[in-house]
């Protein structure tokens, strides 16, 4: 494939990617509004430059691209809110489809590369995908506890949410812990400060 070819796909997949920037989630922001996909993976990158140093003998540049790509096929059929999830639904072969379908136009390296890590993040094999699958878990209960949300909103669920992932690392446990006490007290109608 030659450069222009590949600049081609390369805008066309960006194109594509630009729809999680309005692609809602189940979560509300602070100010009452819907988070976007793009958000939450903006604020998961965040966390995981933050946190970076407590990592040590992780690979910051390879946990930041899988941080990245862990919810780019949600761009064609949206993102499923973990509550309405249930298991053998289909929900990993739907997104593996969509990502296939997002990456199509990008040259045949760029597409192994993030399939790659889509397939590390799902499995969660390595240390970088355990801590972006932990970390990932850890930003959503994060912005259900500090968003505006429906007087419905059940925040117990997040009681029981990603606990498999988010054990593993000791600074994982530490924002779990808090993040708990946090979501305890919205369940009890205390509001966020």
């Amino acid at each position: 494939m030659d450069f222009e070819s590949e600049l081609d796909g390369i805008l066309a997949f960006l194109q594509t990617a630009e729809r999680l920037k309005s692609l809602p989630r189940s979560a509300w922001t602070t100010a009452g509004e819907r988070e976007s996909v793009a958000a939450h993976t903006w604020r998961l990158c965040l966390m995981a430059v933050i946190l970076a140093d407590r990592f040590p003998g992780i690979d910051l540049a390879r946990l930041l691209k899988i941080c990245l790509i862990h919810d780019l096929g949600e761009a064609l059929h949206g993102d499923i809110p973990a509550p309405a999830q249930s298991p053998g639904a289909g929900k990993a072969a739907r997104e593996r489809a969509d990502l296939e379908a997002v990456l199509g136009p990008l040259p045949a390296r760029l597409t192994a590369e993030l399939t790659g890590l889509w397939e590390e993040y799902e499995a969660a094999r390595t240390p970088e995908a355990q801590l972006a699958k932990g970390l990932d878990k850890l930003e959503t209960i994060l912005q259900h506890t500090q968003g505006l949300n429906p007087a419905d909103f059940d925040y117990r669920f997040n009681l029981d949410y990603g606990q498999a992932y988010t054990g593993s690392h000791p600074v994982l446990a530490a924002l779990r812990s808090r993040l708990d006490r946090e979501t305890e007290a919205r369940a009890r109608g205390v509001p966020p400060e």
